[in-house]
């Protein structure tokens, strides 16, 4: 399998405040990070369905976070707070996501384990 590359969209580092240059910073920081920890777990895979689920477990937390960020900027807001933030931090994890299945070596791999993690739950196409 080939390697990642992950970045931060341009366009959502040009919606952060003029005035903050460490939230940007921060997010191709942690983008870097993840590109380097999901590189080391594929190349540390016996097999290709070894590493989609490693990666897929990574997509797993990432959609874990974008729901708490999603769920934060109506409170924010509530607060009287700017949600700047929690809104770039939300559709940085989906970008993230978006990427990882964007990537042609690992997308099908991807959705086959789902697929089977589905079945071993034993979740069926007729329980749904």
């Amino acid at each position: 399998m080939d390697d990642l590359s992950l970045g931060v969209p341009e366009p959502l580092l040009e919606r952060l405040p003029d005035d903050d240059d460490v939230a940007a910073a921060d997010m191709q920081e942690a983008v870097a990070d993840w590109e380097r920890r999901l590189n080391r777990a594929i190349e540390d895979a016996d097999d290709d369905r070894e590493a989609a689920g490693r990666v897929l477990e990574a997509i797993d937390r990432f959609e874990q976070r974008y729901e708490t960020y999603d769920e934060l900027i109506p409170e924010l807001r509530a607060w009287g707070q700017s949600p700047i933030y929690a809104i770039a931090w939300r559709t940085l994890y989906a970008d993230v996501i978006a990427q990882l299945y964007d990537h042609d070596d690992l997308a099908d791999h991807l959705e086959r384990e789902r697929n089977a993690r589905l079945v071993e739950d034993g979740i069926r196409l007729r329980d749904l």
